[in-house]
C-alpha cells in the first residue's frame, strides 16, 4: 500500500517536529492535523513554529468528515491517549497504519483496544532533543522513529510501506524486528534520563558528564533491567551502554519533556516512568530504591502547584 494521506493528533514537541518534515513534502490537504476548534483557533492566530519556521499545517476537527488516514500518527501525552483515540476515529478506516509516538511501554496496547492489533505497528521515537517553549519548538537532532512488529523476526508490507513513506519524505527511522526489546530499552533511557534531569533541574549536558546526576540516572536505569529481566523481556549492560551512546549524542542544553513541564508546572507523566517501575517491582518482590526516591521527589514538586502562584 502507498501511504498518501496522514494524520497527525498532538502537537507536543513530537507532533510539530515531524508534522513540520512531512508538511514541507506532502501536499498540505493530505497531512491533517487533528485538534479541537480552541486548538485550531490558536494555533491559526499565533502560529506554531519549527526552528524558526511557521508550520504550514492544515487542521481538521474531529469531527470534520474526511477520507480515512493510510497513517495515523498518535502523538499525545499520555493523560490525553484515550481522548485522542475517540478523537481520531473518522480517521481511522480499514487499511489505516497506526504509529504511536508516546513514552512508556503501555501505549500500544491501550490503542489495540479500540482499533486492533491488526493496524498498528509498534514504534519508539528516539534521539531528539527537541526543546518546546509556548507554540516555538527547537532542536538539532530529529532523531528518528523506530517500528516494526510486535512479533519479532521480520519485516512486514505494513513495515515496508511506512518505510517506503518515510524515504520519501526524509523522516528518520529505522525497521526493527525486536520491538519489544527496543520498546524496554527506550522505557529504561526515560525512567533514568527525563526523571533525573527534572529532578536536578538541569539538562542533558548534566547527565552527560560523570557526577550524581550521571550516577542516579543510571542506578534508576539498571532498576528497569532487573525488571525487565522478570518480565521476559531481559535488558542488558550492552543495551544500556546503547542507549547511553544515544543519550551522548543529544545537545547538552536541552531537555526532556518532563523536565520541561515542571517548570512550567504542568503535571508530568511520572506515573508511566517511576510509578511503572515501582508498580513492577511489587509484582516481582524485588526493590527499586532510586525510582521511589524520584517518584517521591517528582510528586513533591507537583504538590507545591496548588500553593504556589502560576505564572
Amino acid at each position: 500500500m502507498e501511504i498518501q494521506k496522514v494524520s497527525i493528533i498532538g502537537l507536543g514537541a513530537l507532533g510539530i517536529l515531524f508534522g513540520h518534515q512531512l508538511s514541507k513534502n506532502m501536499p498540505k490537504a493530505d497531512l491533517r492535523i487533528i485538534a479541537d476548534i480552541g486548538r485550531i483557533n490558536r494555533y491559526e492566530k499565533e502560529g506554531v513554529f519549527c526552528n524558526g519556521e511557521r508550520c504550514d499545517f492544515h487542521f481538521v476537527t474531529p469531527d470534520d468528515a474526511c477520507e480515512p488516514a493510510d497513517l495515523l500518527i498518535i502523538s499525545v501525552k499520555f493523560n490525553g491517549l484515550h481522548g485522542a483515540i475517540r478523537q481520531a476515529k473518522n480517521h481511522v478506516g480499514d487499511h489505516t497504519i497506526i504509529i504511536s509516538a508516546l513514552n512508556g511501554i503501555t501505549s500500544e496496547e491501550i490503542i489495540c483496544e479500540t482499533y486492533g492489533m491488526d493496524k498498528l505497528l509498534y514504534c519508539v521515537a528516539q534521539g531528539m532533543d527537541a526543546v518546546k517553549m509556548g507554540n516555538k519548538l527547537t532542536y538539532d537532532h530529529m532523531g528518528m522513529l523506530c517500528f516494526g512488529e510486535r512479533e519479532p523476526g521480520f519485516i512486514s508490507e505494513r513495515m515496508k510501506s511506512v518505510a517506503a513513506f518515510f524515504e520519501k519524505t526524509g523522516v528518520p527511522y529505522q525497521l526493527d524486528t525486536e520491538m519489544m526489546k527496543r520498546l524496554w530499552g527506550k522505557f529504561m533511557l526515560n525512567v533514568g534520563v527525563n526523571q533525573t534531569v527534572a529532578v536536578y533541574q538541569s539538562n542533558y549536558g548534566e547527565i552527560q558528564r560523570e557526577g550524581e546526576a550521571r550516577e542516579t540516572m543510571i542506578g534508576a536505569m539498571r532498576e528497569v533491567i532487573a525488571i525487565s529481566e522478570k518480565e521476559g523481556i531481559p535488558l542488558t549492560e550492552a543495551d544500556l551502554a546503547y542507549w547511553l551512546r544515544v543519550l551522548a549524542l543529544l545537545s547538552p542544553d536541552g531537555k526532556p519533556s518532563m523536565a520541561q513541564d515542571l517548570e512550567a508546572k504542568r503535571y508530568s507523566e511520572v506515573e508511566l516512568f517511576s510509578g511503572a517501575v515501582i508498580k513492577f517491582a511489587e509484582k516481582h518482590g524485588i526493590t527499586a530504591p532510586i525510582n521511589k526516591q524520584l517518584y517521591e521527589s517528582i510528586k513533591k514538586i507537583e504538590r507545591l502547584y496548588s500553593v504556589e502562584p502560576i505564572y
